[in-house]
C-alpha cells in the first residue's frame, strides 16, 4: 500500500485539479460566470426554492373535462351520420360517461347501432328498448385517457415555463391527476399562475348567420350551435358582446407552429401574428376560399378573441389575431399558442411562496454551520493526530471542493436538506482517516516500523472503510430513489460526499503520506 504508481499519483492529482476548475464558477457572481468563454466551466450549483425564494403550486388535471370533451365529439359524430343516413332520431346527448339517442324508426334501430359502433372503438354500445342507444366509454378507454391529459398536461406546463426563462423548475407528478410545479427565483409569480391556469385551446369556427342571437340568449340555442362571449367587445350596457358559432371545429390552434407579438402596421395596436403548418396552411386557405365575405370566429378557451369577415382567400398559412391587447397580454397570447393547449384545464390546488430574504437567510445559517463544522473537525484532527490530522485535513478541504464541483457539473439542485448532507458529509469525510491512523497507531504499538505500520494500517482499515461506505450509499440511493422534493436534495449530497470523501480519504490522504514517508524517512511516526 505505500507504493504508489505514477498513473495513480497522475489521477489524483488531474481530479483534485479538475475540481478546483469546476467549482471555481461558484465563487464568481452568476452575471460573470455566464459572460466566461465557452470553452471554460461556467456552471454553478442550482440553488433550490427554500434557499433562493419562489413560487410552490399544486396542480390538478381536471380530467373529467377531458371525457366530456369526447363524449361531445362523439355526440356531433353521432348526429352527422344518423343524418347522413337519413334516420330520424331524438333525445341526443351526454348521460355521464355514455352518449345517448333514441331511434324514432324502430325498424332502423339496428342499422342506427351499426352506424354509430364504428364511430369509436373505445364504446361499448348497447340498444335498449324503444330504440334508445347507450354508448358508454369503457374502463380502459378512461384511464388511458387519463394517463394521456396529465402527461400532456406536464409536457404543456414544461414549455410554458421554459418559455418564461425561469431557470431549473421542478415539474413532476404526484398522484393520478395531480402536479407539483416549484420556480426558483420567479420575479412575478401571479404571471406565471395566469399563464398556466389558462387552458389556450384555440380553434377556429364559423358564425352562425342562420339564427338570431337574441333568440339564443333568450334561451333557444340551436343544434349544432353555441353562444360564446366575447373576451373584449361590450354592449352598450356593458356586457360582453355575444356571439354564435358553429360548434364544428373548422381548424384546431394544434397545427400552429409559431406565434409571436407584434403591431399592426395601420393601428400601431399589439397583435399576435400566427402561423401553421403545412397541413394547417392548406385547411386554413380551403377554409377562407370557401367562405370569402362570412365571419370567421377564433375562439380561444370558450371565449372568442376575434370574429374578422374573410375579405379575399388566405393562402399563405399565415394569421393575425387583434383585439384591446396590452404588450403584455399579446406576449403572453403569443407564448401560450407556441406552447400548445393543455388537455384539461388545471385548477390550483396549494401555492406557497417564498421570499428570498427567508431563502438568504438559511443560506447564511448553512454556510455558518458548514464553516464551524469544518473548523471543528480540522482542530480535532490537527490536537488528535498531529501532523498525520494535517495531512487528513488538506483531503477535508478537497472533499468540499469535488463536492462543489459534482454538483455544479451535474447541475443539482441544492436545496436546504442538501446543505444538511453537506455538513454531515464533512464529519464523515474524516471517519476513513480516523479508522487508518487508529489502525497505524496499534500497529506502531505491535513494534512494526514506519514503513510497515502504514502499509498494514491501510490494508487492514480498507475494508471496514468500503462495507462502512457502501452501505451508507445504498441508504442514499434508497432515499432518492423513493423520496421527493428535499429527501432527494439530501440524498444527492449524502452520495456524492460519501463518494468523494472515498476518493480523498483512500487516494490523496495516503498520497500525502507516501510522499512524506519517501522524503523525510522517520525513525518514528507522529500519529
Amino acid at each position: 500500500m505505500v507504493y504508489f504508481a505514477k498513473w495513480k499519483v497522475i489521477l489524483v492529482l488531474a481530479v483534485c485539479a479538475l475540481g478546483v476548475i469546476f467549482a471555481a464558477p461558484n465563487f464568481l457572481s452568476r452575471q460573470v460566470a455566464e459572460a466566461l468563454p465557452a470553452w471554460l466551466p461556467h456552471q454553478q450549483i442550482n440553488l433550490g426554492l427554500d434557499l433562493q425564494g419562489g413560487s410552490h403550486l399544486l396542480l390538478e388535471v381536471d380530467v373529467e373535462a377531458v371525457l366530456q370533451e369526447r363524449l361531445e365529439a362523439v355526440v356531433d359524430s353521432v348526429r352527422g351520420e344518423l343524418r347522413k343516413a337519413r334516420i330520424r332520431y331524438q333525445g341526443l346527448g351526454k348521460d355521464g360517461h355514455s352518449v345517448v339517442v333514441t331511434i324514432r324508426e324502430f325498424d332502423r334501430a339496428g342499422e342506427a347501432r351499426e352506424l354509430v359502433r364504428e364511430l369509436d372503438q373505445g364504446m361499448t354500445t348497447e340498444l335498449g328498448d324503444g330504440g334508445r342507444i347507450t354508448m358508454t366509454l369503457t374502463e380502459q378507454a378512461i384511464r388511458e385517457r387519463r394517463v394521456s391529459a396529465v402527461e400532456q398536461s406536464i409536457e404543456i406546463v414544461r414549455r410554458r415555463i421554459d418559455e418564461t426563462g425561469v431557470r431549473e423548475p421542478t415539474i413532476q407528478r404526484q398522484g393520478d391527476d395531480r402536479i407539483l410545479v416549484q420556480l426558483p427565483g420567479i420575479d412575478d409569480p401571479e404571471r406565471v399562475k395566469r399563464l398556466l391556469g389558462k387552458t389556450a385551446k384555440m380553434t377556429f369556427h364559423m358564425t352562425d348567420l342562420n339564427n338570431s342571437v337574441a333568440d339564443a340568449m333568450a334561451g333557444r340555442v340551436p343544434p349544432g350551435s353555441r353562444l360564446l362571449p366575447s373576451v373584449d367587445e361590450r354592449e352598450a350596457d356593458g356586457r360582453p358582446r355575444m356571439y354564435l358559432v358553429r360548434k364544428r371545429v373548422m381548424l384546431s390552434g394544434d397545427t400552429l407552429i409559431d406565434a409571436q407579438p407584434s403591431f399592426d402596421q395601420r393601428t400601431n395596436q399589439p397583435v399576435v401574428n400566427f402561423r401553421f403548418d403545412a397541413i394547417g396552411a392548406k385547411r386554413f386557405g380551403k377554409i377562407t376560399t370557401d367562405h370569402v365575405g362570412k365571419p370567421f370566429a377564433i375562439v380561444l378557451d370558450g371565449k372568442v378573441i376575434s370574429a374578422p369577415v374573410i375579405r379575399e382567400p388566405i393562402l399563405g398559412g399565415t394569421g393575425q389575431i387583434s383585439g384591446n391587447f396590452t404588450v403584455q397580454a399579446a406576449q403572453d397570447l403569443a407564448l401560450l399558442l407556441r406552447a400548445g393547449a393543455l388537455p384539461a384545464p388545471l385548477t390550483i390546488l396549494e401555492e406557497r411562496t417564498v421570499g428570498p430574504g427567508l431563502g438568504a437567510d438559511s443560506i447564511a445559517a448553512g454556510r455558518v454551520a458548514a464553516m464551524v463544522g469544518l473548523a471543528l473537525v480540522i482542530v480535532f484532527m490537527v490536537g488528535a493526530y498531529g501532523l498525520f490530522g494535517l495531512m487528513a485535513d488538506v483531503a477535508l478541504v478537497f472533499n468540499m471542493i469535488l463536492i462543489t464541483a459534482a454538483l455544479s457539473v451535474l447541475q443539482a439542485t441544492l436545496t436546504l436538506p442538501g446543505i444538511a448532507g453537506i455538513v454531515l458529509t464533512i464529519g464523515m469525510a474524516v471517519d476513513a482517516n480516523v479508522l487508518i491512523f487508529e489502525r497505524i497507531r496499534e500497529e506502531v504499538r505491535a513494534g512494526r516500523t514506519p514503513i510497515s505500520a502504514i502499509d498494514s494500517g491501510y490494508s487492514r482499515a480498507i475494508r471496514t472503510i468500503i462495507d462502512a461506505n457502501v452501505t451508507t450509499l445504498i441508504a442514499a440511493l434508497l432515499l432518492y430513489v423513493f423520496g421527493s422534493g428535499p429527501v432527494r436534495g439530501f440524498a444527492v449530497t449524502l452520495s456524492v460526499g460519501i463518494v468523494t470523501s472515498m476518493f480523498t480519504a483512500i487516494m490523496l490522504t495516503r498520497l500525502l503520506l507516501v510522499t512524506w514517508l519517501r522524503r523525510t524517512r522517520p525513525a518514528a511516526l507522529p500519529v
